[in-house]
C-alpha cells in the first residue's frame, strides 16, 4: 500500500461496456466507490475557480442556468484536440485533489476508483490495479442507442475517439467480459473482489 492509504483499484472501459454497472456491484460487495465521471460533473457545477477557467477557455456560452453547458462543450472539442486538452487540464487536477480528500476520510484496506478515461488522464499510474470492462463492439453500440438514444454513426465516432480496445486491455491486471448477461458479470465481479480482499 502507498504511504498506508487504502489499495486503490481502479476500474474502466470504452462507451457501452458497462462499467458503471460493474463498479455498481463492486459498491455493493463493500467496496467504497469514487465515480470520477460523476464527480467532475460536479466539481464543473461548483468549484468557482473551474468555472472561470472554463468560461476563460470557452466564453460564457459555456454556461447556462442549469450549469455547464456540456452540448456546446462537447461541440468545441470533439474535433478540437488542444481545446480538450485545455480542458483536461482545468478538470483533471481540480478531480485528483477531490478523490485525494475522499480517500483520506475512507478508513478501508481497499477503494474503487471509476473512471471512463482511467488511462488517457495518466489517472492509472496512482492505481494499485487496474480493472477493464470490455465488450463485444456490436453489445457496445445497441446497448449505448438504448441508453443514450444516440445513432449508430454517433456512437462509432465516439468510440474512435477513444483508446482502441486491445491498447485499453494491455493496462489491466482483470479484465472482465460484459457481452453476456448480468449473472455472468456478476460472477466475474465476485471472483474479482474476492481476489483482492485477500490480498489485505
Amino acid at each position: 500500500m502507498k504511504n498506508n492509504k487504502p489499495q486503490i483499484i481502479g476500474i474502466t472501459g470504452g462507451i457501452g461496456s458497462g462499467k458503471t454497472t460493474a463498479a455498481k456491484y463492486f459498491e455493493n460487495l463493500g467496496f467504497p466507490l469514487y465515480n470520477s465521471d460523476l464527480r467532475a460533473r460536479n466539481i464543473q457545477n461548483e468549484d468557482i475557480e473551474v468555472i472561470h477557467k472554463i468560461k476563460e477557455l470557452f466564453g460564457e456560452e459555456s454556461y447556462n442556468s442549469d450549469g455547464m453547458n456540456r452540448p456546446f462543450i462537447a461541440a468545441q472539442t470533439f474535433n478540437d484536440k488542444s481545446k480538450l486538452q485545455a480542458l483536461n487540464s482545468i478538470v483533471h487536477p481540480a478531480v485528483f485533489n477531490d478523490f485525494e480528500h475522499w480517500i483520506q476520510k475512507q478508513n478501508f484496506p481497499y477503494v474503487l476508483k471509476e473512471a471512463a478515461i482511467l488511462i488517457e488522464s495518466g489517472s492509472y499510474k496512482d492505481c494499485d490495479k487496474i480493472i477493464v470492462v470490455t465488450a463485444d463492439e456490436e453489445i457496445r453500440i445497441q446497448r449505448t442507442i438504448e441508453r443514450d438514444g444516440l445513432t449508430r454513426d454517433q456512437i462509432l465516432a465516439r468510440i474512435n475517439n477513444q483508446m482502441a480496445e486491445n491498447q485499453r486491455l494491455t493496462y489491466a491486471n482483470y479484465i472482465i467480459d460484459n457481452s453476456k448477461d448480468l449473472n455472468h458479470l456478476y460472477k466475474q465481479i465476485e471472483i474479482i473482489a474476492d481476489k483482492i480482499k485477500k490480498q489485505q
